[in-house]
């Protein structure tokens, strides 16, 4: 695909806005997922559904499913940083927080990607980035901390360590993606794969954790099922890429921004999510710290 570096052209408004969509209605749609089905089992039948689509796109495609040993060791890395524990964690936290505070935490992806990319590959952080990082940090503290002290509070408190904790696995996943063994790797095929070996790791933690294997034939799970494994999992991901490839980096970052807008909107109209004062500003100045790290990430890229 030829590059147009930083220019929107139709397409890439196209998987911009789709990927925000889809992106942000996912953290809802999880919450259908919870409940009946154990978390990990409906995670590893998640992924399982997501590779399969994966393996059929290669295949009508014509691309090549074949890795060398080492390219499979590599996409088991990013299985279990990507979607063994980032997964896992994420679902778990649902259970404890309002699926758009979740995509809140998710947002955060920008800060540690950078931190982790400084400390392992020798990327430079600006000023500027530390500020915002710090003004987004601090917008987080306000929106919870009102509730932290609360009956309860710890329930709050075990939610946002789980999500951040998934935010640092997807972050490992990430970094190694930018490493140039990641960048060596064919991409679908490389999707496929980790996808396939994250599912048969899911299986294995879910039976260890959950017994047997439990699924739901509840028409809801099941079209949240479809809807995340399919739509979330392997045409956002293929989406993301070509806006990637076509407007680089820096500006499909904005994904970050849009998609925690989205998920707040649906949260408040189908959670009953309750606005409160500090709320509003907790997210505002998340929101505004994420934006400054991500102008002053895009301006030294």
């Amino acid at each position: 695909m030829a590059t147009t570096e930083g220019r929107f052209t139709p397409l890439a408004w196209f998987a911009f806005i789709v990927c925000t969509l889809i992106w942000g209605s996912t953290w809802f749609v999880i919450r259908t997922q919870l409940g009946e089905v154990p978390p990990s089992w409906s995670v590893t039948w998640r992924f399982a559904l997501g590779a399969a689509v994966m393996f059929g796109l290669c295949l009508v495609r014509g691309k090549s499913l074949r890795l060398t040993g080492r390219q499979h060791g590599f996409a088991l890395l990013v299985a279990v940083s990507q979607f063994v524990l980032n997964f896992n964690l994420v679902y778990r936290s649902e259970q404890y927080l309002a699926s758009g505070l979740v995509s809140l935490t998710f947002a955060f992806l920008l800060v540690t990607n950078t931190a982790l990319s400084a400390a392992f590959l020798g990327q430079r952080v600006t000023g500027r980035f530390m500020i915002g990082s710090a003004v987004g940090l601090a917008g987080v503290a306000l929106l919870f901390a009102p509730d932290l002290g609360k009956p309860g509070g710890e329930q709050m408190g075990l939610g946002l360590a789980l999500a951040f904790g998934g935010v640092i696995s997807a972050s490992i996943a990430n970094v190694l993606q930018a490493t140039s063994q990641g960048r060596a790797m064919p991409l679908e095929a490389g999707i496929a794969w980790a996808m396939a070996w994250g599912a048969l790791i899911d299986g294995a933690v879910a039976w260890v954790v959950s017994g047997p294997p439990v699924i739901s034939t509840a028409p809801v799970y099941l079209a949240g099922l479809a809807y995340l494994g399919i739509a979330a999992s392997a045409v956002a991901f293929n989406l993301y890429y070509i806006l990637i490839r076509t407007v680089g980096a820096g500006p499909a970052a904005w994904n970050g921004v849009a998609v925690p807008v989205v998920a707040m909107a649906l949260s408040t109209l189908l959670e009953g999510y309750q606005w409160t004062l500090t709320a509003v500003a907790g997210i505002a100045l998340a929101l505004i710290g994420l934006t400054i790290a991500l102008t002053a990430k895009a301006s030294q890229s």
